[in-house]
């Protein structure tokens, strides 16, 4: 009878007799542990300190009156509160304008996404896309600069003098005079900063939509208009809400396009062709000259901040979770 010499084992096997196995696991698995609690420690300093920084602002109006209120009048103390700080006005300004900024590159970012996956020939597809992502590696301040000495005068402010003009002028929404600098400017310029990201997004997630629901669709006898309004559109919802509020959460923290369009003005009024302010804003322009006393306001205002885009991004997973499963980058 002959014998065999049994060979020796390889593979992960082999890994475990000879130990490397045995410390590279747990050393691998406390690595990616730790570099992922460090986003979490990261957010929890800077929390923590400006949240601590900012007391002496939450101490003296409390946390909802300085919310609520409508005056900021910034005091010259060094070591307590002599001034009116109210954080509505701002709340309200960046709330609004980002509205404006989605309401504009949404559908703008939806159309362009069944364009490129949909409709356009492949020899276009790809360059219309890479042009389409170079927006997203242009700097904040080269598109203030540009907003300030073309679409402004060029495209802004002729439309909203021409909507004035019209009967949609005595709307509240569209109510004159129509300024230069306003919410109207502010949000175009802020849709063009976040009209990449969603259309990445949203792109993705239609490239997603499986293909035995297209062709089923086609089998039906639909066209080409009716599946990617009846079968990729609604597939690529979730995809969509996750986009746009990856948008909202760019459009909240804007702060150069919105410092140099958005008016620096206090007026809380419906119409978008008012000037008005934004929490990053009013932080940008003002942090430099301000007294011990205004940077505590200022950096309550940044909490406040910091608290409206976690509400933004837990009421994103909210709406992703009750709409259906998500793939690609608004899976997130």
């Amino acid at each position: 009878m002959s014998t065999q010499t049994p060979l020796e084992p390889s593979g992960p096997t082999s890994l475990r007799a000879s130990g490397r196995g045995r410390w590279g696991d747990p050393v691998f698995r406390w690595a990616v542990l730790g570099a992922a609690s460090s986003v979490l420690i990261i957010l929890g300093v800077m929390m923590f300190r400006t949240t601590i920084d900012s007391m002496p602002i939450f101490r003296e109006f409390g946390f909802f009156g300085f919310l609520a209120g409508d005056t900021w009048s910034t005091g010259q103390s060094r070591s307590e509160v002599t001034g009116e700080y109210g954080a509505w006005p701002f709340i309200y300004g960046t709330v609004k304008l980002s509205v404006i900024a989605v309401a504009i590159a949404v559908p703008l970012a939806i159309g362009i996404s069944l364009f490129t996956n949909e409709v356009a020939p492949k020899w276009l597809r790809k360059p219309l896309s890479y042009a389409i992502d170079t927006l997203a590696m242009i700097p904040s301040i080269v598109i203030a600069v540009v907003a300030i000495f073309f679409f402004i005068p060029y495209v802004t402010d002729p439309i909203a003098r021409f909507l004035v003009s019209t009967p949609l002028g005595e709307l509240p929404f569209f109510a004159g005079p129509a300024q230069r600098q306003s919410y109207f400017s502010a949000g175009l310029m802020v849709s063009i900063m976040i009209l990449p990201i969603v259309t990445a997004v949203t792109r993705e997630t239609f490239a997603n939509t499986p293909e035995d629901e297209r062709n089923a669709a086609y089998a039906m006898g639909a066209t080409r208009w009716e599946v990617m309004r009846h079968v990729i559109v609604p597939r690529g919802f979730p995809g969509m809400v996750g986009g746009t509020m990856l948008g909202v959460g760019r459009a909240l923290g804007e702060t150069m396009v919105v410092a140099f369009t958005v008016g620096s003005s206090q007026r809380m009024g419906a119409s978008i062709f008012f000037g008005g302010d934004a929490i990053t804003a009013v932080i940008f322009n003002t942090f430099a000259t301000s007294s011990p006393e205004a940077i505590w306001g200022l950096l309550a205002l940044g909490v406040t901040l910091f608290l409206m885009t976690t509400f933004v991004n837990i009421l994103a997973r909210l709406i992703v979770m009750r709409s259906g499963r998500v793939v690609g980058d608004a899976a997130v």
